[in-house]
C-alpha cells in the first residue's frame, strides 16, 4: 500500500553543531533527501567532489554555495542549482533564521 507523507511535517531542529539529513527515498541509481542547515557551513579548504550529479532547491532560507573559481552563487526561497559529479564546491554561508531546507537529489550518470 503507498502512503502519503508530508514533507514539511516532523521537521527536525538542527543545532548549530551539525546538519539534518534525511534520507526520503533511495534507489541503485536516484538519492532523494530533506537537509535542514541553520548557520552550518563547509570547512575551511574544504570542498565536496561528489561522484553523483547533484540538483538542489533551497525550499526555505538563504544560502551561498561557493566554486572552486571563486564564484560564489546565492540561493533564496526556491532557487535549485545543478551541480555535475565531481564539480567542486563548498557551502558558505546558511541562514539560521529561518533555518534551511533543502531537497536534494541525487543520481549516477
Amino acid at each position: 500500500m503507498t502512503s502519503v507523507t508530508n514533507f514539511w511535517a516532523d521537521l527536525p531542529s538542527g543545532s548549530d553543531d551539525e546538519e539534518v539529513f534525511e534520507e526520503i527515498l533511495k534507489s541503485d541509481n536516484v538519492r532523494i533527501e530533506r537537509i535542514i542547515s541553520s548557520g552550518q557551513i563547509s570547512p575551511e579548504n574544504f570542498w565536496y567532489d561528489q561522484p553523483e550529479n547533484e540538483w538542489v532547491i533551497l525550499l526555505q532560507g538563504e544560502a551561498i554555495i561557493g566554486f572552486t573559481d571563486g564564484v560564489e552563487t546565492r540561493l533564496e526561497n526556491g532557487d535549485y542549482l545543478f551541480l555535475p559529479a565531481h564539480q567542486k564546491h563548498r557551502v558558505v554561508y546558511t541562514s539560521r533564521e529561518p533555518p534551511c531546507i533543502w531537497l536534494a537529489v541525487f543520481w549516477k550518470s
